[in-house]
Parts: structure tokens; C-alpha cells; sequence
């Protein structure tokens, strides 16, 4: 491990899995650092297997952890309380809720950027990187998913989407098992269109507990790079899912 870190100035500088792969310079998983972040450099870097994460103030730091943490959708671990939830949300009027694709994109990044984490001091979704997510969801690679309690965004998470891999980003909660349910209502979605990976980045006890596991950053890539291949799902198909809740009905 190399402690000197390559400044790039363009995303098609950024290091290829090749090049991570045979031991390019890098410090705690950082192979790369740039003052600059868009949409194309977003898009570039999970293509090569890399990640922004930065403080406001800082250079933009490009990770690649190794292992990376997955969650196999085959292997999503919806308990008998979350499934329980699901089915009283789909079944009984009175909780008013429903679960949208790409009603709110920019109401669920910026709660995401609001909700508190432990052991972390601000957020990491500057005004920057921001909008380069919003600039990916005009170009349908970011998806949103929506919590609703009547007219009210109660939970919701967002992604980056090339391809058949969804690259998972953040996800927030304002009430008991928000954040579950709209994670297992993508994960059913994204099994009907025979997506099999999420990626997670990092490893956590809740992604742990919800089926996530470590693989190595080598599987990760080949696996990776061969769904990113497929075409991706229709997106005016997922702007006529009205509630995809009706499918614990």
C-alpha cells in the first residue's frame, strides 16, 4: 500500500479494475482524489469500481474497499416483523401507505443529507455531490424509492442504476421500519427484472442483519462488470408503478 495518491483531473483518468487489481497506489482504499465531481465522473467511477466519499471542504477522495459489501437479493433476510409490516401497510387502508419509483429524487437526497449517523460528524452528500445525483436521475442511472404516509415522505432510499447493478447509496427513516420496507419493496421490484446484486459499500451491522455480506473486491468487480452489460430497466415502467406495496397484498 502506497501512501502517494493520484491527483486526476478527468473520470477517464480514474484507475481501471485492472489497475486496482494489480496494486495501484492507494491509501485505506483511496485510489484517487480530484477537486472536481459531476454526473460523468459519478457514473466513470462505479463503472470502475469506485465510490466518492468526502467531507464539504476536502478534495473528493475515490474509494474502492476491499471487501465490499453486497447484498444478494436471493439472500435478503425480510423478517417475519418486517414482513408482518409490509403486509398490514398493503392490506389495511387506514395506514395510508405507499411506496413510490422517482416521485421525489430530490426530497429523498436531501433527508438523507439530514439524517444524523452514528460516528459521523456532518454529512457526506455535499451540495456538489448532490447534484451529480440529481444530474443521473435526468439521465435515468439514479433511482429513488418512496415511503409515504398519506402526502408525507416518510422513508426512502437512492441508488445509482447502470445496467442490471444497482449501486446503493443512502437511505433514511422517520418512522419504525421506514427504511426496511422501502428496501424490500425494491428488492422484489429488482428480482421481477432479474437484477441478483446490490452493492453496499461498506459493512454495517444493519445491512448485516438485513442478508448483506463482504466479498472480495476481485468477485465484486467481475461480477459486477458483467451486469452492468444488460440493459436496464425500462424507466417509463418504473414511473407507472403507483404502490409497490400491492405485491404484499
Amino acid at each position: 500500500m502506497s501512501t502517494h495518491i493520484p491527483y486526476v483531473s478527468a473520470p477517464e483518468d480514474l484507475p481501471s479494475h485492472i489497475a486496482i487489481l494489480n496494486g495501484a497506489p492507494n491509501f485505506h482504499n483511496i485510489f484517487s482524489i480530484s477537486t472536481e465531481i459531476s454526473a460523468d465522473w459519478v457514473k466513470t467511477a462505479y463503472q470502475r469500481g469506485l465510490f466518492p466519499w468526502y467531507s464539504a471542504g476536502e478534495p473528493v477522495l475515490w474509494h474502492s474497499p476491499n471487501p465490499r459489501m453486497v447484498l444478494f437479493l436471493d439472500r435478503f433476510n425480510c423478517s417475519p416483523s418486517l414482513k408482518k409490516r409490509l403486509k398490514q401497510w398493503a392490506r389495511q387502508p387506514r395506514h395510508d401507505m405507499r411506496v413510490t419509483l422517482n416521485r421525489a429524487f430530490k426530497q429523498v437526497i436531501a433527508a438523507c443529507a439530514q439524517t444524523p449517523r452514528n460516528g459521523q460528524d456532518g454529512t457526506w452528500i455535499t451540495p456538489e455531490l448532490t447534484q451529480a445525483y440529481v444530474d443521473l436521475h435526468h439521465q435515468h442511472h439514479a433511482v429513488s424509492v418512496e415511503v409515504w404516509q398519506g402526502e408525507q415522505l416518510v422513508a426512502g432510499l437512492y441508488g445509482v442504476l447502470i445496467g442490471h447493478m444497482f449501486f446503493g447509496e443512502s437511505m433514511f427513516t422517520r418512522i419504525t421500519d421506514g427504511s426496511k420496507v422501502a428496501l424490500a419493496c425494491w428488492v422484489k421490484y429488482l428480482q421481477q427484472e432479474q437484477f441478483k446484486i446490490i452493492d453496499c459499500q461498506q459493512e454495517t451491522e444493519h445491512l448485516t442483519r438485513l442478508g448483506g455480506a463482504p466479498i472480495s473486491r476481485a468477485q465484486f468487480f467481475s461480477e459486477s462488470a458483467q451486469l452492468m452489460q444488460h440493459a436496464s430497466i425500462d424507466w417509463a415502467k418504473m414511473a407507472e408503478q403507483d404502490n409497490l406495496l400491492s405485491a404484499y397484498i
